[in-house]
């Protein structure tokens, strides 16, 4: 018999993929190894799970819904979240983010595996952050069908700077990126997290990418092999190289589908290269949120100066995936 807690909060970090977006996909995957050089990050999303005074339900995010049943809610993610957990109903449901949704730093799926580690830690429940990555994939690609693919559950689940590969039997296998704490430092100084001030969902562009998987197979599998030299860069100090590949990177996935780019983006990227930056990248499907930069500390200031009309935002490297910090009652 498990315990059921009367509040949880739990705190689930952000990500940034480096190299091999897209080869996360199951279109790809499952004939072709993917694999995916990627970081959380110090930005996060907070889930508050909270037992209800009468049997009702309420859950909490950019809308208030209050229902009597859980098929009756709205959000797709916390319906088949509490149908997955058990937790149905006289509860409470509240989530609340660093950044904004739809900005490209694996947002939706921070929600779900945050969600699912304090569902579980309400009832009293421990999920390893296997399972809670493996549940986050089950719920959004095969239960939702999202056109998505699963590097984001599992930087979510584990955290810390990962070389993550998708093997052909749908198996998973998480490494760390190993880095003396110096070398690892001067890597996260050399990085400009700018903010394009857009969200849009990633969906329609995801779902283009992944209709157009066998025509671009040959540029999934160069991107594959780009993330394996991005973690071999890192593991031998190479950190120029990284930012040399984040641009090889970046020319392959602007011809994967519509809408990665667009005249303005490609008008700050080109920008940023000018001033000094080596490379760089949109994160997430494109076409909105972060851009993210490779910078030599020596043209920094010259490259945030020429990109003012963007938001730079500070960040950190992040340890730790998914936890629970705080249990009441």
């Amino acid at each position: 018999m498990t315990e059921q807690r009367h509040m949880v909060i739990t705190r689930t970090p952000f990500r940034m993929s480096f190299a091999g977006g897209g080869t996360d996909m199951p279109g790809f995957y499952r004939a072709d190894e993917g694999a995916v050089t990627a970081t959380a990050i110090n930005k996060y999303m907070y889930i508050i799970v909270n037992k209800r005074f009468d049997r009702s339900i309420r859950v909490s995010y950019s809308r208030t819904e209050i229902v009597n049943t859980v098929h009756e809610i709205q959000h797709p993610i916390v319906r088949e979240a509490m149908k997955l957990t058990g937790v149905t109903e006289q509860v409470e449901i509240v989530s609340i983010a660093d950044i904004p949704a739809q900005t490209g730093l694996g947002s939706s799926s921070s929600f779900t595996v945050g969600l699912l580690n304090a569902l579980y830690a309400y009832r009293g429940v421990l999920r390893s952050a296997e399972e809670l990555a493996r549940e986050a994939c089950t719920l959004e690609l095969d239960v939702l069908d999202e056109p998505i693919g699963k590097q984001d559950q599992y930087l979510a689940a584990y955290g810390n700077l990962r070389h993550i590969r998708f093997h052909p039997n749908d198996a998973v296998s998480v490494e760390y990126v190993l880095m003396p704490a110096d070398l690892r430092e001067a890597f996260q100084e050399r990085l400009l997290l700018m903010y394009m001030g857009r969200t849009e969902a990633a969906s329609t562009v995801l779902r283009d990418q992944q209709n157009r998987t066998e025509q671009n197979r040959p540029a999934l599998r160069a991107m594959h092999d780009l993330a394996v030299q991005c973690r071999d860069a890192l593991a031998g100090g190479r950190l120029d190289d990284v930012g040399d590949l984040l641009h090889e990177g970046w020319e392959m996935k602007k011809r994967l589908a519509d809408g990665i780019s667009d005249e303005t983006i490609d008008g700050w990227y080109e920008t940023a290269r000018k001033l000094g930056a080596r490379g760089g990248k949109v994160l997430g499907a494109g076409g909105r949120g972060f851009l993210l930069l490779y910078c030599p500390p020596e043209h920094r200031k010259r490259v945030l100066a020429g990109l003012s009309q963007l938001v730079h935002t500070p960040f950190a490297f992040e340890p730790d995936g998914t936890r629970v910090i705080y249990v009441g009652g």
